[in-house]
This record gives structure tokens, sequence and C-alpha cells, in this order.
């Protein structure tokens, strides 16, 4: 039978073949399975089982690979040690040292870090262009041209990619496209139904959700995940089994933290947008019918001492990340975009005034109430 997207959230997990049925799956805490002789071991090799080692596949990392993957519409998905390795494997798996790929401007800035220092190093050639302008990149494509990579909403501040639009420009020109669905999640958006070859997430923040996990997903076509799951492999990227249990437990509760967190970010948002001295207010509009995603992100110009308005949050934390269940702040200026260059930040709008706020599941009252104290105590 066909599941609704909120009861794929809660029933991913596939069946252990266990005599004694737990009624939430185990943590195969293990570095390696057993064989009761060497015929039954090259079973294994010869497709006939499904685990040897921890390093190559377990059941819980495969449950919170293939979970996602089915989120996102996609036939396979694994899952790594962390959003990052999982960008690095999927790169690795359509592309090779030589060949050259085309990133936005406004990426992560560890993203923008790993594209270019470490993989140019590796010898793959990396064009950063504006992704507001479809001229650019096409015109940054070259002949060893292989791969076009986005973010679905960018960080810090908010852009919506035309994932279709893009994956139409790829498929012109004979490229892939790997799409960072982090921010909006597979509950608002699926790239890969819009075209994408590759999708990856920081499982860390909301398919995690509760701030205490350190994972990655990639999903995608079954040759690509078969390749990046090689490259996982031989480089040690591969997630702990109770890393991906804590993936899996939070993956189940995906639809209702969305929901509530992306119902509170957009009145965090509008109110923002009403107070006449905020200068900037970025969300997303119309990104899905489910809602525009629960992060929200201001600019304070001139008008406010930042310090001040940080001090000033009492039990909205200040933290480097986003995507738990509690409300928190990022300043993006000095963690996620720090090593980001001075000229591109000021291209981009990433200010000394600028701050990500990652929306929580408490009333949305009370997150507005400790805004506007702040913004009172902040105000010049």
């Amino acid at each position: 039978m066909t599941k609704h997207f909120d009861t794929k959230t809660v029933h991913f997990q596939q069946d252990d073949g266990e005599k004694n049925k737990s009624k939430t799956k185990p943590i195969y805490q293990t570095s390696s399975f057993a064989f009761k002789d060497l015929n039954d071991m090259e079973e294994y090799f010869q497709g006939g089982k499904d685990h040897l080692y921890t390093r190559y596949s377990n059941p819980n990392t495969d449950d919170l690979g293939h979970g996602v993957a089915q989120l996102e519409g996609a036939p396979a998905g694994i899952a790594t040690s962390s959003g990052m390795s999982a960008i690095l494997v999927g790169v690795f798996s359509v592309a090779s040292p030589g060949d050259h790929m085309v990133v936005p401007l406004d990426l992560y800035g560890g993203t923008y870090q790993l594209f270019q220092q470490e993989l140019q190093e590796w010898g793959l050639q990396v064009s950063v262009v504006d992704f507001n302008d479809p001229l650019r990149v096409e015109e940054a494509i070259q002949s060893n041209t292989t791969l076009l990579y986005a973010e679905s909403v960018t960080n810090p501040l908010l852009r919506q990619e035309k994932v279709e639009k893009l994956s139409q420009l790829a498929k012109k020109h004979g490229l892939r496209v790997m799409i960072d669905n982090t921010f909006p999640t597979p509950y608002l958006i699926q790239p890969y139904t819009q075209g994408a070859d590759l999708v990856v997430h920081s499982a860390t923040k909301y398919i995690g959700g509760h701030s205490d996990v350190s994972a990655g997903v990639l999903v995608g076509t079954e040759d690509f995940i078969a390749a990046a799951k090689k490259k996982m492999i031989n480089i040690g990227a591969n997630l702990s089994p109770f890393e991906a249990w804590l993936g899996c437990r939070g993956l189940k509760t995906l639809s209702v933290r969305m929901a509530k967190q992306s119902e509170n970010a957009e009145k965090l948002a509008n109110w923002f947008k009403r107070y006449s001295d905020a200068a900037v207010v970025y969300y997303p509009e119309n990104l899905s019918n489910k809602g525009n995603g629960a992060m929200v992100s201001i600019d304070l110009g001139e008008a406010y001492d930042i310090n001040a308005f940080f001090e000033s949050l009492d039990w909205i934390k200040i933290v480097p990340t986003l995507a738990g269940v509690e409300t928190t702040i990022s300043y993006p200026l000095n963690t996620s975009h720090r090593t980001i260059p001075v000229e591109v930040r000021q291209q981009l709008g990433i200010s000394a005034g600028t701050a990500r706020i990652s929306v929580g599941i408490e009333d949305a009252d009370d997150i507005i109430e400790q805004f506007s104290y702040a913004l009172n105590q902040a105000q010049k």
C-alpha cells in the first residue's frame, strides 16, 4: 500500500529478520558481524548476506539512508559521518581530478572551503558564480564540467534555488546536479523529484532534530549512490550505529517538528517585517504548500548594537548550528561564514548586523516576546 509522507517518516525502518521482534529497532553497536564458517562468510561477498563490517554497512546506518531516500523520492541512500562527508563522497561519485564543477557564490562557509581548498588541491576545478543569473551559470560551463552544485535554500540569507531550471540546464549540457536540501528537508521540497541526481543533507540538523547527533545522508540514483558508498568505505566516512539510531529516532518526528517550526518561523518573520526598525528580513516565500521553513535571518543594520542584541536573548541560546527543537541564534560573520573572503561576504550582504535564527517548537508568542525585548535593549 502507498504511504503518505507523514506515515513514511514513522514506518521506514527495514525488517531485520530477527526472531524476537522489538517495537524499537535495536542498536547494532558492533564493529563487525560473525559467520558460522568460511562458506557463510563468502556468501556475503556473493551478495547473499547484508553485513560484514560496520565500516561497510550496518542495519542502523542502512535504515537512515533508506529512510531519507524514501522521503526524497529517491531509489537509494547512504548515511555518513557528517554532512560534509556526505557532500564529499557525493562529489567523488560523479567527478574526477581534472573535472570541473560550477557552484553558487552564496554557499555555506564549510562547503565553500571544501570546494575552494580541499577539492581544488585534489585536482577538481571549481567556478563560483552568482546563481541568481542563469546566463552566468551557463557561461561558466566548460568542456570538462561534470557537476552543478547548489543549496535548495541558502545559508544564511535563505535564497531559494530554482532546482527544476537548474536541472534542465544540466540536462541540456549532459551534466549532473547535486542539491543540499538541509534547510527545507524533504518535508517541504524533494529536489530529486525536480531533476537532481544527488541530494545531500546534514542530518545533524532537521533529520536528527534534537542537537545530539552529527551525521550526513546522501540520496540519489542507484548507480551514483553505489559509487558514493565505495568512496565512503574507502575513506572511512561511515556513521556509527548509535549515531544512526539517533538519526532514525529523529526522522520519525520530522513532519510534526517541521510543521510547528515552520509555522512559528513564519509568525516571527512577519513580526520582524512589521517591526519598523529591523532593516532587512530574510524568509522564503511560496517554498511549499506545507510552509516556508524554520529559518529566519535578519540584518539589523546600524540602528542596533548587535552585541547588546545577542546578550539580551536570555533563554534563546547562541550557537553555531541550527535545527534543534529549541529556538537558537547564530552570528554568520563569526561562525559559518568566518572564512569567506570579505569581498564575497559584502557582495552577498552578510554584514556585522546579520543574525540567523533557527526557530524552535516553543510557543510563537514567547519567541516573539524574547526578540522584542532584545531589540528594545539593543536599540541605539
